[in-house]
């Protein structure tokens, strides 16, 4: 499974942001897609997933404010933040939760800067 994220930049407080990342290779092998982050000098944190059945879960920290979505007719799963501040800033990195011929595995994007100014 590859990884593509896209739709990082620099955002004021109280702004809006969209993330994308379109997946492509085995698809079929995915069961759930999410987003984790990295702030500064932090370590790395989930920020929510959605399944294949729909259902979803998100960090108590981006509750009510952040929105995961998937369209699965494009193999793209977006992140919708809304109400952003100053310490949703990180590196947001798209995964993908897939079998494989052993297990499963957790596949990562490459990350994408996400900057909310005070």
């Amino acid at each position: 499974v590859q990884l593509q994220a896209s739709g990082g930049g620099l955002v004021q407080h109280g702004g809006s942001l969209r993330l994308s990342c379109a997946a492509s290779g085995s698809i079929g092998s995915i069961n759930a897609l999410g987003w984790y982050r990295q702030p500064p000098g932090k370590q790395r944190e989930l920020v929510g997933s959605v399944t294949n059945d729909g259902s979803s879960n998100y960090a108590d920290s981006v509750k009510g404010r952040f929105t995961i979505s998937r369209d699965d007719a494009k193999n793209v799963v977006y992140l919708q933040m809304n109400s952003l501040k100053p310490e949703d800033t990180a590196v947001y990195y798209c995964t993908a939760h897939a079998r494989t011929s052993t297990g499963w595995s957790l596949y990562w994007g490459q990350g994408t800067l996400v900057t909310v100014s005070s």
